[in-house]
């Protein structure tokens, strides 16, 4: 029956009605009905309310939480696309909940560092991304007088790096190539994002199997004389900074001190940080090498009480993948990178559970942390007027990671074969669900989107 158009009494009927007993609110998690007009969340209300909806869905003890936000994914494409490409990225980050990337500058050809490479990228990802996707631009000697044009063109900010990159074509910055930087970000009110090593303090790794030998050649000081450098370049220019995938807790000191002065610092971990330890990797099993390293025990527990505390802002993939061929060897020549874009959220869930952590703190973390610091205040977040970008997760289901199972080009983890509790069910981008044998619905992001 058609509603009367003249009668204001008529009752609202939303698109789509998802119920869960453990829906992860940003104050907490509660049982609650979320309904959805559109691609927007309308209503939040109890679990048992009847709310008008053409379809419903009860999830019953799935959790419900936000779309992850993920803002460090390799993408590699142009150019790159053997390494990971925007269809098989996205791919396996919708089958992982995640619903936002924010793709790095480096390592597709051309890199991200002006505006005609932007193009390329742009035109690349076009009708390919499974996922709502945006771009960083890069930060390398000689692009500065490109950096207000990148800034333009909607990239959400600038990545660096202190020491050698891996790849020829974005080289590292120098003190006064950072301290320039910095500046152009003040300037712009933009953001620059730091792999922060020292090159001073990093040395050649042996040729030797053992992963001690590659550990002993990236020590925890590298990392922290790295973000000494860069906060005093923020503290010169006033620049907001962002320390990309910390590993060494020690340079945690430094950014209290530098936050309690008042530069404009955060930092990130990453899933393999808070989960993997250096005591435990195998000789010779290149796939968990990665820059920086892994630490040992006692630095992952102080980077999840970082976490808890609230000294580390946001937990991000770092996913880097490579062809299998550049993953072998040994640890000297071995690509530095790990894939786990489809499983970070699992990964992370399977530790923090262990240490009685809640699923809003993974919210937190993984979905309205990283959407705020790129200014995304409509993902991240179960909320009234947010994107309807949504995840069911069973926290309690227990299964295997295959390698070969994983929807990133290449069947290479670190992963591969744990035992993790918690899978991802069914992820829904702006309301509706993601189906990878279908036409892909991810749209390009600019800064200026809210």
């Amino acid at each position: 029956m058609m509603t009367d158009p003249y009668d204001i009494a008529a009752p609202v009927i939303y698109d789509l009605v998802l119920r869960s007993r453990r829906t992860v609110l940003p104050d907490g998690e509660r049982p609650a009905a979320v309904a959805i007009a559109g691609e927007r969340i309308a209503v939040i209300g109890d679990y048992d309310e009847p709310i008008p909806a053409h379809r419903t869905e009860d999830l019953r003890d799935l959790a419900l939480l936000p779309g992850l936000v993920d803002t460090h994914v390799h993408v590699n494409e142009p150019g790159r696309t053997e390494w990971e490409g925007f269809a098989t990225a996205t791919r396996a980050a919708a089958a992982g909940g995640v619903t936002t990337i924010v793709d790095m500058p480096l390592n597709s050809l051309p890199p991200t560092v002006d505006t005609a490479a932007l193009a390329a990228k742009r035109a690349a990802a076009e009708h390919q991304t499974w996922v709502d996707t945006g771009f960083w631009g890069g930060a390398i000697p000689g692009n500065d007088p490109e950096r207000k044009s990148l800034h333009d063109a909607g990239v959400f900010g600038f990545k660096c790096f202190t020491a050698p990159s891996g790849v020829d074509e974005f080289p590292p910055l120098d003190t006064a190539g950072l301290r320039q930087a910095c500046a152009t970000v003040a300037a712009l009110d933009s953001l620059l994002l730091v792999h922060a090593e020292d090159p001073a303090h990093l040395h050649d790794t042996p040729t030797a199997p053992a992963f001690d030998g590659f550990l002993a050649t990236r020590p925890p000081e590298a990392e922290t004389s790295a973000v000494r450098e860069v906060i005093e370049a923020a503290r010169a220019t006033g620049a907001r900074v962002h320390i990309l995938h910390l590993a060494a807790a020690e340079a945690l000191d430094a950014i209290d001190a530098a936050r309690r002065d008042g530069v404009r610092i955060t930092a990130e971990t990453c899933p393999h940080y808070l989960t993997l330890a250096a005591e435990r990797v195998p000789d010779g099993a290149t796939a968990f090498k990665c820059c920086p390293p892994l630490r040992g025990d006692a630095n992952r527990d102080a980077l999840w009480d970082g976490l808890v505390n609230g000294r580390i802002d946001i937990v991000v993939s770092d996913h880097s993948p490579s062809p299998p061929a550049m993953k072998t060897g040994d640890f000297a020549t071995a690509w530095g990178g790990i894939a786990s874009l489809q499983i970070g959220l699992p990964v992370v869930w399977n530790e923090a559970r262990k240490r009685g952590l809640a699923l809003a703190d993974l919210a937190r973390w993984m979905c309205a942390g990283p959407a705020d610091l790129v200014g995304l205040h409509r993902k991240g977040r179960i909320a009234t007027g947010a994107d309807a970008d949504l995840v069911a997760f069973d926290p309690e289901r227990e299964w295997t990671v295959r390698a070969a199972d994983l929807l990133h080009r290449h069947p290479v983890t670190p992963y591969d074969g744990a035992a993790l509790t918690g899978t991802v069910v069914s992820t829904w981008l702006r309301g509706r669900r993601i189906d990878t044998e279908a036409a892909p619905r991810g749209r390009q992001l600019r800064r200026s989107t809210r």
